[in-house]
């Protein structure tokens, strides 16, 4: 058992009988009464953002999250398949558990979150490189705002891709929000 004061930014806490990892935390001192702890809270499971205040010195549970690296071997029916880097062990993923799954590419490196030895998680590293398969082509001179246009990528993932990219071309995606970066040089 922690309490408040072991709060920190990244810390992983059971609260409302769910994981959450501590984003953001600011320790208050009114004039008046107790002192308080405001923070921002990030679901592990789905991603939701919360704002809870806690009393300090209040008791928390603080849970163990392992992360492992593995690698993506394919997708069927029963799920996604991934492929221990280090001990070659395979487990399979249902989509739902995986922050991307359009952007896995065979052969990615992913990290597993692992809680009490159960997967909990699938993170993809932040940007992922992946070629345009198709695209409308761009028309010359019509870059007067930030304009985007639908692109298919290699995975089968659609993305919006500024005017002047074109098929064949590389691009690098950001997985947290599915968008395009920048276009890649080769």
């Amino acid at each position: 058992m922690a309490d408040t004061s072991d709060f920190k930014n990244g810390l992983c806490i059971e609260f409302n009988n769910d994981l959450y990892t501590i984003t953001e935390f600011q320790h208050v001192k009114p004039g008046k009464g107790p002192a308080f702890i405001r923070t921002k809270l990030k679901n592990i499971k789905t991603g939701r953002v919360i704002q809870n205040t806690f009393t300090s010195g209040v008791k928390i549970n603080i849970a163990r999250i392992e992360r492992r690296p593995y690698q993506f071997l394919y997708n069927d029916d029963i799920g996604y398949h991934f492929m221990n880097s280090e001990t070659f062990e395979q487990i399979h993923f249902d989509k739902n558990l995986i922050n991307a799954p359009t952007l896995l590419k065979e052969g990615q490196e992913v990290e597993i979150l692992f809680h009490t030895e159960m997967p909990i998680s699938c993170e993809l590293p932040p940007f992922v490189t992946m070629k345009v398969i198709y695209t409308e082509p761009g028309e010359k001179g019509n870059t007067a705002n930030n304009a985007l246009k639908p692109a298919k990528m290699e995975t089968g993932a659609n993305i919006n891709v500024p005017l002047f990219i074109n098929i064949g071309e590389t691009i690098k995606i950001d997985t947290r929000t599915c968008s395009y970066s920048e276009r890649v040089r080769e």
